[in-house]
């Protein structure tokens, strides 16, 4: 039993089951997140190979786990499986990630090149100053992007804000 084709939405050819897949990566990339969370995963790769290869093998779990968490999050995203789960709140486990990621990479760089002389320590460090910025820019999209659908979600059932007594008064004096 053959499965349907879907159309490209661009051309309006079919479109083979297998390059679905591809083509909503190719769509997500198209996207400053996808293309931030590409940075996050490249970055934390190259991060981990520096630590593999300098004398600060403490840190190396750090740059595996955001290299995990990045991928993750970028697979979830690129094939829409938050909006196939709604019951995870992905902004917020984003967003706490992106947050967390940026404050120890920003805590294991002045470390490691503060504390270790060795030439991967250093490119480690510096690498991993550049990883907190593309995470604090990150951070910084996903709250507005969180944001704006806890408003978005609000705005439907949200009660009427109170007025305070001197919003109730009459008198004109000050």
């Amino acid at each position: 039993m053959e499965r349907p084709e879907a159309e490209d939405p661009e051309s309006g050819d079919a479109v083979p089951p297998g390059a679905r897949l591809l083509l909503s990566f190719k769509e997500f990339l198209s996207s400053c997140k996808g293309r931030l969370l590409l940075a996050e995963a490249v970055l934390s790769f190259i991060i981990f190979i520096c630590f593999i290869a300098s004398s600060a093998g403490s840190f190396l779990i750090v740059p595996l786990l955001t290299l995990l968490a990045a991928l993750c999050f970028f697979f979830a995203y690129s094939l829409k499986l938050n909006e196939r789960f709604k019951a995870v709140y992905w902004l917020l486990a984003d967003f706490l990630c992106g947050i967390i990621a940026a404050i120890i990479y920003f805590a294991i760089s002045i470390a490691a090149v503060s504390k270790y002389s060795d030439t991967a320590s250093k490119a480690a460090g510096v690498l991993g100053f550049i990883a907190t910025v593309v995470y604090c820019v990150y951070v910084y999209l996903t709250f507005n992007d969180l944001m704006t659908y806890l408003k978005q979600g609000d705005s439907s059932d949200a009660p009427e804000p109170r007025k305070s007594e001197d919003d109730d008064s009459d008198s004109d004096s000050d």
